[in-house]
């Protein structure tokens, strides 16, 4: 109840950062143009064995379409993230890096060394090929208890090593019932991104994720958390400024699916999301990857690509595995092929 009471005090703060009128469609379409979507999946504690998780990251090299990042840089295309648990990423970077999806740690300690059983610090990671750290995910401030002191540490700590960090922030079914969504992302990012400068915010992901949707198979709804990431980018204007809230990737997360990745990716303030449970099913994850990659390309058909080839001829061009070799048949294909049949593991 005081956490309810000190939540309605800040929501008052923050008024002046809810979405206005004055934020045309056509202006967040622009804007929307010009970032890179992000998909990222978190396998959390899943799955069981180093086996598993070897046939969990092949077989989802061999469901992604022409849309998602190869490992030429330069390219218009979705940018893709998995997450594994600690003792799987150093395989599993192996084979996704083939295919130029990076990995990521789920939770880092701040620290660099020292007497801290059972932590592992950023450069551990790093040293695995990590490029992105989840900080803040509910998870981790609900069962293992980290406050925004520890979060903006690990933030700080993620640039700091050169990495990026992928901020999770969100609501619990209490707050969103009072009322309180804007407030509570609002005094998160204040608190998380404390000390960040506005130059590293260029590599700072921002995942809002409402807690009462997460593994729970309930979803937000498309307009609700659309005008939540307004909400997101008016408070990182006030923070920072207008340029920093315009360039910001944005995901959305909590029980994404392949049924529902559509509706969210076509709001113009979404994107990219952070997949749970659907992304520990290969042929899921791949056809939630390729469907935001659609998307992006369809809104920037006027960008030109390396070679001189524009829009979707542009992003289309070019998907290679390490060392050569030719692009994988669309994502579509392979999955009427495959079926969706995965391992038994919990979310």
């Amino acid at each position: 109840m005081l956490r309810l009471v000190i939540l309605a005090l800040a929501a008052g703060a923050v008024a002046g950062f809810m979405p206005r009128s004055a934020r045309t469609l056509r202006r967040s379409m622009e804007m929307k143009a010009e970032r890179q979507p992000i998909m990222a999946g978190n396998w959390k504690l899943n799955p069981p064995t180093k086996t598993d998780a070897v046939a969990l990251a092949s077989a989802f090299t061999e469901l992604l379409g022409e849309e998602t990042c190869s490992v030429e840089p330069g390219e218009m295309c979705t940018e893709v993230i998995a997450f594994p648990p600690f003792p799987f990423i150093a395989p599993v970077e192996e084979i996704l890096s083939e295919v130029g999806v990076s990995v990521g740690a789920q939770s880092v300690y701040f620290e660099d060394k020292g007497a801290y059983t059972g932590a592992v610090a950023s450069s551990m990671v790093q040293s695995l090929g990590c490029e992105y750290v989840l900080c803040g995910h509910s998870e981790r401030r609900t069962v293992f208890k980290d406050d925004d002191d520890a979060i903006n540490r690990k933030v700080k700590k993620v640039l700091a090593d050169g990495m990026k960090p992928i901020l999770c922030i969100g609501e619990t079914k209490e707050e969103y019932e009072a009322g309180l969504c804007q407030a509570v992302c609002a005094v998160q990012i204040a608190k998380d991104l404390a000390g960040v400068s506005k130059e590293e915010m260029a590599n700072v992901v921002i995942a809002y994720e409402p807690v009462w949707a997460i593994g729970t198979g309930l979803v937000c709804p498309s307009d609700v958390a659309q005008e939540v990431h307004v909400g997101i980018r008016e408070f990182l204007s006030k923070m920072y400024d207008q340029d920093v809230a315009d360039a910001t990737r944005i995901q959305y997360g909590g029980s994404v699916t392949p049924e529902s990745v559509d509706e969210l990716m076509s709001k113009p303030d979404i994107d990219g999301c952070l997949v749970g449970g659907a992304s520990l099913d290969a042929a899921k994850f791949a056809a939630s990857a390729t469907s935001s990659g659609v998307r992006w390309m369809g809104r920037t058909a006027d960008a030109v690509g390396r070679d001189g080839t524009r829009g979707i001829e542009a992003a289309a061009g070019g998907r290679r595995r390490r060392g050569g070799g030719g692009g994988r048949a669309p994502a579509a294909v392979l999955l009427r092929a495959a079926g969706s049949g995965s391992t038994h593991m919990h979310m």
